[in-house]
């Protein structure tokens, strides 16, 4: 159990290119008790382990692992999003995905797998194929109906990469996202000698009916969250890139 929580530690700490002695400064401990604890010479106490854990960033979902590898209980829970104790955070996505109308915004989880659409980005998705329970990164890479509607493909494709390898970093190994950037790395994307000067923001623009959608994009977490599914959870919101989308929104949506 304790190499197995060194190995894990370490590989964090590795991770977020700390030294032994960034991380015991970090912690208040000796760099000395940073390599016992990694070879297993040292036992952790539950409360080093978070610690460690909170210096390290480290996400709620490893840390759950660390401290099992260390022979203890996860301090993190994995409710349903509908339990009843989550209930008032789902209430504020529910607020925030309604109230953003007429423009479009979506929930979805740590995989990019849409949980909850507000009714335009529901119009929106159903004339490109996709809809509540499909994985956005997927449907990128694989939904050629999606695919031909985005006038600007490989700059959004290279945007999601770029997300998805800084979300990488964050929450550690992840098959799911490995498997995702591989597969829109398949698509040629531009690099900035191409584009030149970069402009202030990168729109995704979508073609539907004659017409095309220029929308840039805000992310929203919650930021006290200690349950694992909602500190994963993550809510998009749309906004109008130029007046004519902007007229265009307020014209169609539902």
């Amino acid at each position: 159990m304790i190499e197995q929580f060194g190995e894990a530690l370490k590989s964090w700490r590795t991770r977020r290119r700390m030294s032994q002695l960034d991380l015991g400064l970090s912690a208040d401990v000796s760099s000395r008790h940073i390599s016992f604890l990694e070879t297993g010479r040292a036992r952790p106490s539950r409360r080093m382990v978070l610690r460690l854990c909170e210096e390290l960033e480290v996400p709620h979902a490893a840390r759950n692992h660390l401290l099992i590898a260390a022979g203890m209980a996860p301090a993190y829970g994995r409710r349903p999003l509908s339990a009843e104790e989550l209930r008032p955070a789902w209430q504020a996505v529910e607020w925030i995905l309604e109230r953003h109308a007429p423009f479009p915004a979506i929930a979805f989880d740590r995989h990019w797998k849409l949980l909850s659409v507000n009714p335009t980005a529901e119009m929106m998705m159903e004339g490109l194929g996709v809809k509540t329970g499909d994985s956005m990164i997927l449907a990128l890479a694989e939904n050629e109906t999606l695919r031909a509607s985005i006038d600007n493909l490989e700059e959004v494709v290279a945007h999601l990469v770029m997300r998805l390898r800084t979300e990488l970093t964050h929450f550690g190994d992840d098959q799911v996202l490995e498997a995702g950037i591989a597969a829109l790395s398949e698509t040629p994307t531009p690099t900035t000698a191409e584009i030149g000067l970069l402009p202030a923001f990168a729109p995704s623009r979508y073609r539907m009916g004659g017409q095309v959608f220029s929308l840039l994009s805000t992310f929203t977490q919650f930021g006290t969250a200690e349950d694992v599914a909602l500190s994963e959870l993550r809510v998009e919101m749309m906004f109008p890139a130029d007046e004519m989308t902007r007229n265009m929104l307020h014209q169609i949506a539902p």
